[in-house]
């Protein structure tokens, strides 16, 4: 599966536009690497999404096409979620 499409299946983010947007300003890692919105996950893999000043890093535990909106946390477990400090200017 697309990683924009897991993003947004799995309700990481709210649409596919955004995960999109996010990939192609290289703020997704997956495996370690910057990955494009074409990027394909599958079980196992390691994605980190910076947003704002959030990073959340979850492990992909299962993909599906299709699920409830209950289920769809079911779909990975988060690894680690981290608030980047503000750079200062002092």
């Amino acid at each position: 599966m697309r990683l924009d499409k897991f993003l947004k299946v799995a309700r990481i983010l709210k649409r596919r536009t955004v995960s999109k947007e996010l990939a192609a300003n290289q703020r997704v890692i997956v495996n370690g690497r910057v990955a494009k919105p074409s990027t394909d996950i599958k079980a196992g893999d390691i994605i980190e999404v910076v947003f704002g000043q959030r990073s959340l890093t979850v492990r992909v535990l299962e993909v599906k096409d299709i699920v409830r909106k209950n289920e769809a946390s079911d779909l990975y477990e988060v690894v680690e979620e981290k608030y980047l400090e503000e750079e200062s200017d002092t």
